[in-house]
């Protein structure tokens, strides 16, 4: 009798389980049903499907904070999330590098659209280092990032002509709050003294920014860091910051320090002192729920860093 009891207990158990499990499921499919989703790369793509798509869309960004999306590779989760989109969005010009192959043949199944697409050739910039192809850190140029939102909407609304009305309005708000931060950049980077203007980092990311809000940039590694640094770079770095007394250096929340205190390291023994003026964010946003983990509290952040830092 106790064993047969037992066995009606554990019977229960299960269908018990099984009925929650299930529920749970369809929670989950009620709760996305009639949603877009999207796959992003980086957190600044990410962060503009959540702008402009609003409650149509459920957004799912790859990369998180401080990850460096020259050196990703994507796990079997990401070919999961890639798989089950709807849509998907990346930068393009080689910045997610090791991920080409992948786009190429999500293309020929669903949407896979580069936000870059739409910005005019000759606005791109060129690496310093003598490699080919473009510069893939459009977004410190605001103005650019405003052309990869409005390529994101029109995108959004071609596949879901539903809501299209939406997204525009969305994308608008959106994008007025770019413009303003385009306007606030200048002002804060022109109130730095002009010899001062200098925005030494660990790897060349910065040089849209630079074009825009007219500051010199220089950095230790080219545009990807999968490219290699010598004591040649160290020292030719170090020997600029001494000669032109440039007082402070900026890490990246991506990018390991190793790199810029050795320079640091350098202009010291040579009898010149290099401080390190703040943490900047390059290829990746700060943590999700802080406002550094959102592009205009990214880039404000950058701004007042630096001006800071320098002025």
């Amino acid at each position: 009798m106790v064993q047969t009891m037992r066995k009606f207990a554990i019977v229960c158990l299960a269908v018990f389980s099984i009925v929650g499990c299930a529920t749970s499921e369809v929670s989950n499919e009620e709760k996305d049903q009639g949603k877009i989703r999207v796959t992003t790369t980086i957190g600044m793509i990410n962060d503009i499907v959540k702008n402009v798509g609003g409650e149509h869309v459920e957004a799912i960004g790859l990369m998180k904070s401080g990850v460096d999306p020259h050196l990703y590779k994507a796990s079997q989760g990401d070919i999961r999330k890639l798989d089950s989109a709807d849509m998907i969005f990346y930068n393009g010009l080689h910045l997610e590098g090791k991920m080409v192959d992948i786009f190429e043949k999500m293309a020929k199944e669903k949407p896979t659209i580069a936000v870059t697409k739409n910005i005019p050739e000759e606005k791109f910039l060129s690496p310093d280092d003598g490699s080919e192809g473009h510069d893939p850190h459009v977004w410190f140029n605001v103005k650019h990032w405003i052309s990869a939102t409005e390529t994101v909407e029109k995108e959004l609304s071609k596949f879901d002509p539903d809501h299209a009305e939406d997204y525009k309005q969305n994308a608008e708000k959106y994008i007025e709050k770019l413009t303003e931060l385009d306007k606030y950049a200048k002002e804060q980077i022109a109130s730095i003294p002009e010899q001062s203007r200098v925005l030494v980092t660990a790897h060349d990311a910065f040089s849209y920014f630079g074009e825009a809000y007219d500051i010199k940039v220089m950095g230790l590694q080219g545009i990807s860091t999968a490219s290699e640094y010598g004591s040649k770079d160290v020292s030719e770095l170090r020997d600029y910051l001494v000669e032109n007394k440039i007082k402070a250096v900026f890490v990246e929340s991506s990018v390991p320090k190793k790199a810029i205190e050795a320079v640091i390291e350098g202009a010291k023994e040579k009898g010149h002192d290099v401080n390190i003026g703040g943490e900047l964010f390059s290829d990746a946003m700060g943590e999700e729920g802080t406002e550094e983990g959102t592009y205009l509290g990214m880039v404000r952040h950058n701004v007042d860093t630096i001006v800071s830092a320098l002025k």
